[in-house]
């Protein structure tokens, strides 16, 4: 499903946004700086062309007027200096009629007087202007500078109060920091939410409700107070929360649970308490609170009790849940990708009444999530939709988004006019495998390599079941050196205990090729014995696969309710129990290896054909898979061991 849709932020009840025009207080500034700019430099324009004093005694007799200001003369010239000085590099000094000097300090007041009756010997015509007259700009700087730091101090404080606290100083913290979208020019709706019919069905009689409450009430039924979505991430949880609010066409009030959150203890539960007092305001409306688990966690785990800051936000959710009444018709939708950490008593109905899975889309689900994503993408004319779909099974409406976006961007990067197959496919393996990296492999890492991924895609390939390799690669991909996809052939919700022992031998193919080959193992394999050993300790702990322990479910947790600490496991059973679990699962690791040697063995010959073929081309798909060791279904196992397959990768 489309969950790419960008957030509209509405600044009117028209959902068009104002362009922000300059405030009052912003003009009062610019006044105010201005006047004292204006001020400051009063009196001080250009300046004639500077002189030197022992230039200023040759030209006495060539002088005009003289006004003096202190030990400032301006004065000009009866007629322009035919010989002009020079500066200190030497050059030439472009005089005009205007000149200017000041007198040097060396010069006594008695040397000063000398000179000034020689400029009357010369018919000068002298001024005195006095001292320069500062008082105004004193004056006003006295008035003004005061003026600009108030405003400026309140300006910052308008400011931050603004951004950070939304109302008066302090209070503004318990502000709730919900976005409100209402009227928005293009609504989403159901149309833009692709596959995910059964959820929508059930979030359609929310939409009923908020259109026409009194059909419901009119029979005694009560709306559901809250709505969970609950399912991995990427799989449209917000997309449909805001779908809802488009197809009602009510307010809709957006925050995160994080945003509850702040340094002082009380502010969280201020905050639940202004965002459902403006949600009954708005009345019928729709508080949608993402990922809900960062405040909605189970109570009694913290280090704080009952006066922890998380929560009393919960508190103080749960309390206002449980006020609202029929004639509020206020709907909350939460949404989170952890719902076993949530505390019961918000999972209780008369709260969030209804659990909604948004899982995985379905096949027929993904080919509608690629339709939504290729609206504006030109596609040529060997695209197959349906087949992209079929290869995308376990991916999230977020993957195939970022898929179809790969695809454009590799396209526009080789000057296409529209997007092929080939470049769906190249984006499915970036997103599956990785990017390709530009190291170039030893000739013995490459080697070593290709068997190692043969290994792997051998076994899934002569093992009969709904898993087939797509294909093997010995180019280095993100943080592999080699990579073997295997997708399955349709949806699956469930598996068998022999699937399950075919995943592990073909996890253990690659180790076991090396072996067969080289006689030992290399560091390539870490990654698989890690995959491996999660799977079979959950195969022996939680779902009763281990004949010597019965059915008994031996949970682990590996988490700490104590914050800052180290990681521990915690388990509810002995130590002799834990050593025979690690039995277990050695036994199940060991019989797996086992059976993918003597496969491997037994089809030793086509191991050989396989990594040769990659040490020549680097890449195989099925096709060239094909013709170098027949068709799948032709090859079956000369060894007695479960006929099916799971998805691998390496």
């Amino acid at each position: 499903m489309d969950n790419s849709s960008p957030e509209h932020k509405s600044d009117g009840k028209d959902g068009r946004s104002e362009p922000r025009r300059a405030r009052p207080n912003t003009w009062l500034l610019v006044v105010l700086v201005s006047m004292l700019v204006i001020l400051a430099f009063q009196g001080y324009g250009s300046r004639p062309t500077e002189i030197t004093y022992d230039f200023f005694r040759t030209q006495l007799p060539n002088i005009a007027t003289i006004d003096i200001r202190g030990n400032e003369f301006f004065g000009t010239f009866l007629e322009l200096p035919t010989k002009p000085p020079l500066d200190r590099q030497g050059n030439p000094i472009t005089l005009e009629m205007e000149f200017f000097l000041r007198l040097p300090n060396l010069i006594s007041e008695t040397e000063k007087d000398k000179l000034l009756q020689e400029l009357y010997g010369n018919d000068v015509e002298v001024r005195d202007l006095g001292p320069r007259d500062n008082t105004s700009l004193l004056l006003t700087s006295s008035i003004l500078l005061p003026l600009l730091l108030v405003f400026f101090l309140y300006f910052m404080f308008r400011k931050t109060r603004d951004q950070f606290l939304g109302g008066g100083f302090l209070s503004g913290f318990s502000k709730s920091p919900a976005r409100k979208f209402e009227g928005l020019a293009k609504p989403i709706t159901f149309e833009d939410v692709a596959g995910l019919e059964n959820v929508k069905t059930d979030l359609q009689e929310m939409v009923d409700f908020l259109k026409t409450p009194e059909k419901f009430e009119r029979l005694g039924g009560r709306v559901p107070q809250g709505i969970l979505l609950m399912g991995p991430p990427g799989t449209g949880k917000t997309l449909l929360a805001r779908a809802v609010a488009g197809e009602a066409d009510v307010p809709f009030y957006s925050v995160n649970g994080s945003e509850f959150i702040q340094m002082f203890v009380g502010v969280g539960a201020s905050r639940v308490r202004d965002l459902f007092n403006t949600a009954k305001e708005h009345a019928p409306a729709i508080v949608f609170v993402d990922e809900i688990d960062a405040v909605g966690r189970q109570r009694g785990a913290g280090l704080g009790g009952g006066h922890d800051e998380r929560e009393q936000t919960l508190n103080q959710i749960l309390s206002e849940m449980d006020g609202f009444t029929q004639a509020d018709t206020v709907i909350v939708i939460a949404a989170t990708n952890r719902p076993d950490v949530l505390d019961p008593a918000l999972l209780r109905p008369g709260r969030f009444d209804r659990h909604v899975t948004v899982d995985r889309p379905t096949q027929k689900g993904r080919l509608e999530i690629f339709k939504v994503h290729i609206r504006d993408v030109p596609l040529a004319d060997d695209v197959d939709l349906n087949r992209l779909a079929s290869g995308t099974v376990g991916l999230t409406g977020a993957d195939i988004r970022n898929i179809v976006n790969e695809s454009a961007i590799w396209a526009a990067r080789h000057d296409k006019k529209c997007v092929e197959m080939q470049d769906f496919e190249f984006a499915r393996d970036k997103v599956l495998m990785g990017p390709k990296r530009e190291e170039v492999l030893l000739d013995d890492e490459k080697e070593k390599t290709a068997y190692h991924e043969a290994g792997h895609a051998l076994l899934a390939w002569i093992t009969p079941g709904p898993d087939r390799v797509h294909k093997v690669t010995i180019m280095p991909r993100g943080r592999m050196l080699g990579a073997t996809e295997i997708l399955p052939e349709e949806d699956r919700l469930n598996i068998s205990e022999s699937e399950l022992h075919d995943r592990l031998i073909c996890l253990l193919g690659g180790r076991a090729a090396e072996d067969l080959i080289y006689d030992e193992h290399t560091a390539g394999a870490a990654n698989d014995l890690e995959r491996a050993t999660k799977l079979a300790r959950r195969m022996v702990t939680q779902w009763g696969m281990s004949e010597r322990l019965g059915p008994v479910n031996y949970k682990i947790s590996d988490e700490d309710p104590f914050l800052g600490r180290e990681m521990h496991q915690l388990r509810e059973f002995s130590e002799h129990t834990m050593q025979t679990i690690d039995e277990e699962v050695a036994k199940v690791l060991h019989a797996a290896e086992d059976r993918a040697h003597k496969l491997l063995s037994a089809n030793r010959d086509k191991l050989e054909k396989l990594a040769l073929g990659l040490i020549e081309k680097e890449e195989l798909d099925v096709a060239e898979m094909t013709n170098l060791i027949g068709p799948a279904s032709e090859t079956t196992p000369t060894t007695n061991f479960p006929a099916n397959s799971a998805a691998v990768k390496s």
